[in-house]
């Protein structure tokens, strides 16, 4: 409790009190400059981690530019990017180049909500100055591994042309290494297998990123690049009491390389109509193996994968008056999958479905949204978008589908009182298929063995219904209640496939129909109403139900990989008169159960996460991070039952059950900005 009240005491007088404008009848609350003054922030990322009642979404890792968007947008504009996160984008702009953000609550005319119900604007200031920002970074684990790192970022203009362009390099870990027990028991509670296992894995990341501005035609062209290069490789080691002597060792290196080439045009039409298009080209190569050798067998795994993808898309905007605006456009796209995979096991080739499979898909979308609002009080934002598509594959797999879906939305958000609004949506969403589900895999490791890939796939749909509540208090405090139903039909889950010379494989397979619940409770509470000033209390909770009926067993169960459970709560103190902030985070554990048609894995983090961290203003342009991660040294947990021959007509033939344990690490870095 000293400590406790030195802090608070330290932090008592140096946090100005906040100027938020907050014009509740237009449903945006502006957060000026002058918001978050007194806090250690540093560019528009660590800004949005301040506002209350705002989540960062990075958007859907989807094909198509149209569903795959943020809950974030930049001077009224979605970033003309995919590859390059939206977090990057973000930590890319820095706070001195902010001139406020506009929180836009359940819709605004003029504003396209890209989906989401609660969406954030980042204005920038006017003009353009030279910028630059350089931070080294290091992680020490507890293992004795360094994971260094290296950011640089450069910006500038003239006001009129602006360019920027970012260096990255670094080095990184899977959670510094595992080692733990591992046991085998039998059905009848025998110890058949016995050992230490250990996992090491890392790995370098490089990307470039650069981007350019200026007018063209009476409008303005933005254009973007991006390089990424990612070298992995997991190495794990299992040294067995039980048989003894024996050693177990698994591999799996890969390389990947992609590129990303992008452009965006912007052009008035008058005051009230504005045009926009996007060009979009991405390029991946991936090239990896999973080799396992055992007592007498050796299994090696290889498989290459190459995936492009063009983008066209056209939006035409039309203000109709304060109170209404509406949009219309189409989107094209095409995508290219070419996957080739072998297994051999002891030097001898093995038989494997979908090994060799070229997919293309041709899509195309038109849409069609208006915001309209009747009242200060009320906001209804309604779209309808349709969908078709051709996807076609050869190789081991020869075949063509046609799909085609219409896919309304309609959201509606009533301001009930100043601080308090209500948010509903329906919404019939359809999923993508993943390239990934239509090409084999493998896992030694987990003991799932090889996974074939299944093309003949229907994506997965839902009728979504959603309701939130948001009660705003103390200025800068925020709670949002949120309940959301998923109506499902055809289900991704996992279902056996069997092979030309009888053996059986798993593989991704439409099991039918399902339901998915979700409550997701965020809160953000202010100190200053408490006593002192400059902390901050955040919280969000996460809770899911699901149903399916299992193709295996033919009874109710929930969806493989779901998480039942998650929860975060962080916490920060500014000190601005020591040009300092301190803080804590606690991430929850989690499980989540994968069914197969001949076991059942259930991986659980145990214990929470918790990290704790300084920031230390050096001077007015450097900044000092220490943080000290998994200080309850949280592990990971994994249990398998496998049955014979598959768990409706089998019975179980032996458990296997590691428990891993992380320890912690030490992160530092030093940022310096410079310019204007």
């Amino acid at each position: 409790m000293l400590i406790f009240n030195v802090l608070a005491q330290a932090a008592a007088a140096a946090v100005p009190e906040a100027a938020v404008q907050a014009p509740p009848q237009q449903g945006v609350i502006s957060y000026p400059a002058s918001f978050f003054e007194g806090q250690q922030v540093s560019n528009a990322n660590e800004m949005l981690s301040r506002i209350p009642g705002f989540t960062l979404d990075v958007g859907d890792s989807v094909r198509g530019f149209e569903g795959a968007a943020g809950n974030v947008l930049i001077d009224g504009q979605r970033p003309a990017a995919k590859s390059d996160t939206l977090d990057q984008i973000l930590h890319r702009v820095p706070a001195s180049a902010v001139e406020r953000i506009d929180i836009i609550r359940g819709g605004a005319p003029g504003i396209d909500m890209q989906g989401k119900t609660v969406i954030a604007n980042v204005i920038r200031k006017p003009g353009a100055s030279f910028r630059g920002l350089f931070a080294v970074a290091n992680n020490h684990l507890w293992d004795g591994r360094n994971m260094h790192g290296m950011r640089l970022e450069l910006s500038g203009g003239d006001g009129t042309r602006t360019w920027e362009t970012t260096i990255r390099y670094g080095y990184g870990n899977d959670d510094g290494g595992q080692f733990g027990p591992y046991v085998r028991i039998r059905p009848d509670g025998t110890i058949e297998r016995r050992a230490d296992y250990e996992s090491e894995s890392d790995g370098l990341q490089q990307t470039i990123t650069a981007g350019y501005s200026q007018p063209l035609l009476g409008g303005r062209i933005t254009l973007n690049g991006r390089a990424f290069w990612d070298s992995w490789k997991s190495e794990n080691t299992v040294r067995f009491s039980l048989p003894a002597d024996r050693v177990d060792n698994f591999t799996s290196p890969y390389d990947e390389f992609e590129t990303e080439l992008g452009a965006r045009y912007n052009r008035d039409f008058g005051a009230r109509t504005k045009l926009e298009a996007v060009l979009l080209r991405s390029d991946s190569a991936f090239h990896g193996f999973d080799l396992a050798r055992t007592p007498g067998v050796t299994n090696d795994f290889r498989y290459e994968r190459d995936y492009n993808e063009t983008i066209g898309r056209a939006v035409l905007k039309h203000q109709r008056s304060a109170t209404l605006s509406f949009e219309a456009g189409g989107e094209a796209a095409l995508n290219k999958l070419d996957s080739h995979t072998e297994q051999f096991v002891n030097g001898e080739a093995q038989v494997l479905p979908a090994a060799d499979v070229q997919v293309e898909e041709m899509r195309g979308e038109a849409f069609a949204k208006a915001v309209w609002r009747p009242t200060p009080a009320w906001t209804f934002d309604g779209g309808l978008r349709f969908e078709a598509s051709e996807i076609s594959s050869e190789g081991d797999v020869v075949l063509e589908k046609s799909l085609s879906f219409l896919k309304p939305r309609l959201a509606v958000a009533w301001q009930v009182l100043p601080n308090t609004q209500i948010r509903g949506r329906v919404e019939r969403v359809v999923g993508q298929l993943n390239f990934d589900d239509f090409v084999a895999g493998a896992d030694f490791e987990e003991g799932t063995g090889v996974s074939v890939g299944n093309p003949d796939l229907d994506p997965e749909q839902a009728w979504v219904g959603e309701l939130a509540v948001e009660q705003r208090f103390w200025k800068s405090g925020a709670l949002t209640v949120t309940y959301r139903h998923s109506d499902l039909k055809d289900v991704i889950d996992r279902g056996p496939v069997f092979a030309a010379n009888g053996a059986v494989f798993d593989r991704p397979t439409n099991i039918g129909d399902g339901t998915k619940d979700e409550l997701i409770v965020t809160l953000q509470v202010p100190s200053e109403p408490l006593g002192w000033r400059g902390g901050v209390l955040q919280g969000e909770l996460n809770k899911r139900w699901s149903e399916v009926i299992d193709p295996t067993t033919l009874t109710k169960r929930e969806i493989s990989r779901l998480r039942p459970l998650e929860w975060e709560v962080r916490y920060t103190q500014d000190m601005p008169q020591w040009n300092a902030s301190l803080g804590m985070a606690v991430f929850s554990g989690w499980s989540q159960t994968t069914y197969r048609y001949n076991s059942i894995t259930d991986v659980k983090l145990h214990n929470a996460f918790i990290t704790a961290w300084i920031d230390k203003r050096l001077a007015p342009d450097t900044i000092l991070r220490v943080e000290v991660q998994n200080l309850a040294e949280r592990g990971i947990r994994f249990n398998t039952k496998a049955y014979g021959p598959d768990r409706r007509t089998g019975s179980l033939l032996y458990t296997d059950d590691r428990d891993l344990t992380p320890g912690r690490s030490v992160y530092i870095r030093v940022r310096k900005s410079f310019g204007g």
